[in-house]
């Protein structure tokens, strides 16, 4: 599978390094897309319906939210990139991610299809970065006030990923 480096300090927007960090150095983030597609679906099954559908507390997201909002994110890291990579430097605004959970209907939804738009959505994010050309990886835009490049945006995606199964993991584990 292809190689692409991590990005440095300046590649990205500094909230990002939470997310950034939690990867390996080693290149192979698409892998690692991979991999994780498969561990999240094995964690999520895990879980009953109803647990899926609980918050772990007041306030919080609910465990199908919380895929949906992965899904969502993901889609928008990929959008960026896409743009960045095809040299499309039009400034990007934020989005407010609380203002996507509602409207999401996430909890009326399967697993089963829930997992299904996951498995799309990360095998497009995969193809997306396996196909691009090598030096559209230090290609970048302005996205939420902050330069980022293309290689920044596939390592947050993953590492976005990573840091919402922990939370799950960490929050929900005394509710499979």
């Amino acid at each position: 599978m292809r190689l692409i480096p991590k990005p440095q300090a300046g590649e990205y927007d500094p909230y990002a390094i939470m997310y950034i960090q939690l990867l390996p150095d080693d290149g192979l983030v698409l892998q690692h897309l991979e991999t994780n597609l498969h561990s999240l679906e094995n964690l999520l099954q895990a879980f009953s319906d109803d647990a899926l559908r609980v918050p772990h507390k007041a306030g919080e997201w609910t465990i199908k939210e919380i895929l949906l909002h992965v899904i969502d994110d993901e889609r928008i890291y990929a959008y960026r990139a896409l743009r960045a990579a095809r040299g499309d430097k039009t400034p990007l605004p934020g989005f407010e991610q609380e203002d996507y959970i509602i409207p999401s209907q996430a909890n009326e939804r399967s697993l089963e299809s829930l997992l299904e738009e996951y498995r799309a959505v990360r095998m497009a994010t995969i193809s997306l970065f396996a196909y691009l050309p090598e030096d559209a990886f230090t290609r970048s835009l302005v996205a939420n006030d902050h330069e980022v490049t293309v290689r920044a945006l596939v390592y947050h995606i993953a590492g976005h990923e990573l840091h919402h199964v922990e939370s799950i993991r960490t929050n929900y584990s005394g509710n499979v």
